[in-house]
């Protein structure tokens, strides 16, 4: 048996581990929250260009007051789309609404019906977005869906924010999207590959915010995500409970 201190589980050969008899645990659902308030952060971060105010001041750029010095974009009255409107999705939906966006659109596999949100196409999410924040699971079908030819879909003062994984956004496209002025900025706390290559174009913008893959990084949920391992592993070997094993949620096990 694995115990992975994730949710996340593409860093494990699956089909390795169904050939071996090998079962997975991981930890779903402790880490939701937190990284619904990363995601958060980051777009506010992006949204009002903290990186680069916090540098001005640093390097004697804040000299003066000026109408349009730093301005970056609100949230309220904007469209705000979710790509991937599951549990984290779902969270953040409702981390915003105190901001008073115009409205929430979303683009999943099928309609949620407890959402009550506005469900739409790929590219209806890609065209009225002021904000697209990905959070939807990776799969081969979504593998770099964010790429130079849904950025021309985009607006071009849009924001693009990735807390799901780095294998979603084509970054080369995404470094080119923004030097030309497809998308206005973006924010990432997921790359690929990771940790991200200094030299990456991506690296040198000031309009590509770009963390360490820290969605989860509290004490609190890390102590979670610890806890919810040693819990699965001695579960598995001392009372046989099959719980949170990758193999009870995806089927991995069963041709």
């Amino acid at each position: 048996m694995i115990g992975t201190m994730s949710v996340g589980y593409e860093h494990i050969n699956l089909e390795e581990c169904k050939r071996r008899g090998i079962r997975i645990g991981y930890t779903p659902d402790v880490l939701t929250e937190t990284v619904a308030e990363l995601g958060m952060a980051l777009l506010l971060t992006t949204a009002r260009r903290l990186p680069e105010a916090i540098n001005s001041v640093k390097n004697g750029g804040w000299r003066t007051w000026s109408p349009y010095y730093m301005c970056g974009k609100s949230i309220e009255n904007s469209v705000v789309g979710i790509y991937g409107m599951g549990k984290i999705g779902s969270s953040i939906a409702n981390k915003l609404l105190p901001f008073m966006p115009e409205k929430i659109i979303y683009n999943n596999r099928k309609k949620r019906e407890d959402s009550p949100h506005t469900f739409v196409s790929f590219n209806d999410l890609l065209a009225q977005s002021d904000f697209l924040i990905i959070t939807a699971t990776p799969s081969p079908e979504n593998t770099r869906i964010f790429n130079k030819n849904t950025f021309k879909l985009m607006k071009k003062d849009s924001i693009l924010i990735n807390i799901s994984r780095g294998i979603l956004v084509n970054h080369n496209d995404l470094a080119d999207a923004l030097t030309i002025g497809l998308i206005g900025s973006a924010g990432l706390d997921v790359t690929d590959p990771e940790p991200f290559p200094l030299e990456h174009p991506l690296q040198n913008m000031d309009n590509c915010v770009i963390l360490p893959h820290i969605g989860s990084a509290t004490y609190c949920t890390r102590n979670l995500m610890a806890a919810t391992t040693e819990e699965n592993i001695l579960n598995f070997f001392e009372v046989n409970l099959n719980k949170n094993l990758i193999s009870d949620h995806f089927a991995i096990f069963k041709n």
